[in-house]
């Protein structure tokens, strides 16, 4: 069976190769009713279009390059997602790399960005604990935009969190409802997401005139039996506290367990002495299965991939374009636990 071409759509459309190549590349002013035929078209022959020899022939490409650091990060596989379905949308395709914290697999991993042409790049950091960017992101021939969770120093086009703006919304809101005695669980000492989030708790406290208290803004490492243990000290020390700041999901979890060991329950009342108010910084669908469901300050992930999405595409059609430092706000969810 002959291999069906271009020009056997073209003359059953009755358009020109050239129309046929646009509207293949959804470009150039081509009529929707040209479109839809040359789509039929298409569709009846079965023809497959081959992007890569078209890039070739171009000096084009499709390709983008997703460098992620932590698929254990729920920010970072969401964020994935939401880019791979922006793209997409608009014609692109994603080659992924995952080197980690190895600087030389980092290399390697951009080394084969090169040889598969990709056009431009996009690196999904989840570092915590730095706000500089690897040299070889930092120095990258190609447009290249970061998405961060924490702030981040580097003149290329950056997409970021309000983490501030998150711990600030969150605390507001409890001392709204009531709350005047409010914990912060979670976050080791040298986290730059809990550094800008507790610089939002401090300064939505410092609006209603009420005390920080460093002892109820306790460090703690990824991991929910140490949550849990902090959680009831917290609770068996301060009995006046009646709501808590989750840093992440191991700290929900954890504050979870605490509570009912304290023989305390989670709830939205301030009035009801039992109840403690809890509040998270990323939706979950683990948490979202727990009882009462869970109230947070969104991600906003979602979004996240798609700014950073148009932006690349945007940097790869017009390289001089000035480069941008988005950051995005989160948005409180009213559930049940607070």
């Amino acid at each position: 069976m002959k291999k069906v071409n271009i020009i056997d759509v073209a003359q059953l459309a009755g358009v020109s190769v050239s129309t046929v190549s646009l509207v293949l590349r959804q470009k150039g002013k081509i009529s929707e009713a040209t479109i839809e035929k040359v789509n039929a078209v298409i569709k009846q022959l079965g023809y497959v279009h081959n992007v890569a020899a078209a890039n070739l022939r171009s000096n084009t490409s499709n390709l983008i390059g997703l460098i992620i650091r932590d698929f254990n990060d729920s920010f970072c596989v969401n964020v994935m997602a939401s880019v791979v379905h922006y793209l997409e949308k608009q014609g692109y395709m994603v080659f992924l790399g995952h080197p980690q914290d190895d600087t030389q697999q980092l290399q390697q991993c951009l080394t084969s960005f090169t040889q598969q042409g990709v056009a431009g790049v996009i690196y999904l950091d989840a570092n915590h604990r730095l706000a500089a960017i690897p040299a070889l992101i930092s120095e990258c021939p190609l447009p290249t935009v970061i998405i961060a969770e924490s702030t981040v120093s580097s003149h290329r086009d950056v997409i970021g969190r309000d983490n501030r703006q998150a711990g600030n919304q969150a605390t507001r809101y409890l001392i709204d409802r009531g709350h005047r005695n409010i914990a912060y669980l979670g976050g080791s000492a040298a986290n730059l997401m809990r550094e800008e989030r507790l610089l939002g708790y401090r300064n939505a406290l410092a609006q209603y005139d009420l005390p920080f208290r460093e002892e109820w803004a306790p460090v703690c490492e990824n991991d929910t039996e140490a949550a849990a243990r902090l959680t009831r000290q917290l609770l068996e020390n301060n009995s006046k506290i009646t709501a808590m700041l989750c840093h992440s999901p191991s700290a929900i979890i954890g504050c979870l367990n605490g509570i009912q060991q304290v023989g305390r329950t989670v709830g939205k009342d301030v009035f009801l002495t039992q109840q403690v108010s809890l509040i998270g910084f990323e939706d979950m669908m683990h948490i979202n299965l727990t009882s009462p469901r869970f109230t947070y300050v969104s991600a906003s992930s979602e979004e996240a991939g798609r700014q950073a999405a148009t932006l690349i595409v945007n940097k790869i059609k017009e390289p001089t374009l000035p480069s941008q430092k988005i950051i995005i706000s989160g948005e409180l969810v009213q559930r049940d636990s607070a």
